[in-house]
């Protein structure tokens, strides 16, 4: 696969608690540089790197996404919106929305449509990825389901994982789910992406997207 391929995937993630404003300068340089989508912050960051990337490619060319209910899943209803509505205001281009974890633990797919729609109606014009959590999944019933739920409610893209779960995205996932979206939702595999090798055969998986901190590792392996 070709490293430009590989690079346009890449969502350069600055979600550490301890992130810094200079973390996130510093991620928007990389994306600059090699041709990453973007990057993925905390809300806190969203306006300053709305700032750094137009300043380093005018025009919108390095996308600015936003984590909303990061990592956990369980911020009220209303929280949400409140949060994606001001991300959306503060600059940012897409949404990666963590779906109702609780609500999916007890079966209630009906209301973890609920609660994602109500975040998308509220930011209308964005793209929206919804995060199902798959090492909370405990059947492949259950993974169908969430990922059913985030395409009822509206998500362009299903995504795996946050990356703070007990697993990553895996390949035998990304499979799963792209036999479930049959194209109606790209796929974001996120958690522990670090080598080419691993980001390579998520992308021939069914990954269309790749959320990493190890963006620049990634692609300076591939010749």
């Amino acid at each position: 696969m070709e490293k430009r391929a590989v690079a346009a995937a890449i969502e350069q993630s600055v979600l550490k608690p301890t992130a810094t404003a200079e973390d996130v300068l510093e991620a928007c340089r990389e994306a600059g540089a090699h041709g990453f989508h973007g990057v993925c912050v905390n809300p806190i960051h969203t306006a300053n790197a709305r700032t750094a990337a137009d300043s380093l490619k005018p025009g919108g060319e390095i996308k600015i996404i936003t984590v909303i209910a990061f990592p956990l899943g369980s911020a009220s209803p209303a929280a949400k919106v409140y949060e994606a509505m001001k991300a959306a205001q503060d600059g940012s281009d897409e949404l990666d929305i963590v779906m109702a974890i609780p609500l999916a633990m007890e079966g209630n797919w009906r209301g973890v449509e609920r609660d994602i729609a109500d975040v998308i109606a509220a930011t209308q014009g964005l793209v929206h990825k919804v995060i199902i959590e798959t090492s909370y999944l405990k059947t492949p019933s259950d993974m169908e389901q969430a990922a059913l739920a985030a395409l009822s409610a509206g998500a362009s893209f299903i995504k795996t994982s946050t990356g703070y779960s007990p697993k990553g995205a895996t390949v035998q996932d990304v499979a799963a789910l792209k036999k479930i979206m049959r194209g109606r939702a790209g796929i974001k595999a996120a958690g522990g992406i670090r080598t080419a090798e691993a980001a390579i055969e998520l992308l021939q998986a069914g990954a269309t997207r790749l959320g990493t901190s190890s963006g620049v590792q990634i692609v300076e392996c591939i010749f």
